[in-house]
């Protein structure tokens, strides 16, 4: 797909989207969340593609919400708003919901509703010297549409911290709340995210993609009868669909799997 606002690469396997507006720090417009959404639509329909990876150009990974695009909110009725709202919910949605895995690849500062794309994938790994800030009471509003990722994120009581005083943090408390899984200095990033996109095309690819579901459909419900039931059917469907018992065998006769080439 085109766009002037991002690139999509997806030559074998791996998909790279990427943020490429360094001079405007990547902030969203409804043009930018328009095509982000069309890139993951994307993406994710791709037989070929077996993980994705969010990258930024420039200094700043994400900085929320555009300034020309914030000053024509500034005159929106309530129903505008709701409208205008709605495609960033839908945005945040479509990567949330990509069947194929997602990494976010932080180099730099990450503000407002950029926080929402990196907690909307499946992993994020940050550069030593990436910020972050959930800065939206500084001017008077919440960040509602992203909440309910970035709570999933980083939990209820770092969020109850940061959505309140809505002060920067930096990467290593970004991983000690659990926002991001790894960071590393911004010369080893990608050899960081090579290094999950390797575990990730090692396994089977409806395994992960069933896996990926799972833990959306499990996260936060209350362990009763009917979740028991349905993780029992999860066992039991992939136990015996081809690729569970190609891998199952591929074990047993300590073979590589297919696909693996084996």
């Amino acid at each position: 797909m085109k766009s002037t606002f991002l690139t999509v690469e997806a030559t074998g396997p791996v998909a790279t989207i990427t943020l490429t507006q360094p001079d405007v720090r990547n902030a969203f417009s409804d043009e930018v969340i328009a095509d982000i959404t069309r890139a993951f639509t994307w993406v994710g329909a791709q037989d070929q593609v077996r993980a994705v990876v969010l990258a930024a150009e420039g200094p700043a990974f994400c900085a929320g919400a555009n300034l020309n695009w914030m000053r024509a909110m500034a005159d929106y009725s309530r129903e505008e708003n709701l409208v205008d709202a709605g495609k960033l919910a839908e945005m945040l949605r479509v990567i949330y919901t990509c069947p194929k895995p997602t990494i976010a690849r932080v180099q730099g500062d990450v503000y407002a509703g950029g926080m929402g794309l990196v907690a909307c994938c499946d992993m994020a790994v940050a550069a030593s010297q990436a910020g972050f800030c959930l800065s939206e009471v500084k001017i008077g509003l919440i960040p509602a549409t992203i909440s309910p990722y970035v709570i999933r994120a980083m939990g209820a009581r770092a969020a109850h911290r940061y959505f309140l005083t809505g002060e920067r943090f930096d990467a290593a408390e970004a991983l000690r709340t659990g926002f991001v899984h790894q960071v590393v200095e911004a010369e080893a990033l990608d050899s960081a995210v090579d290094g999950l996109l390797k575990h990730l095309l090692s396994a089977s690819p409806a395994a992960v993609q069933a896996c990926k579901k799972l833990v959306i459909d499990v996260a936060g419900r209350e362990v009763d009868e009917a979740l028991i039931a349905e993780t029992v059917a999860g066992i039991a469907d992939i136990r015996s669909s081809a690729e569970g018992k190609e891998g199952v065998q591929a074990f047993l006769n300590k073979r590589k799997p297919s696909w693996l080439g084996g």
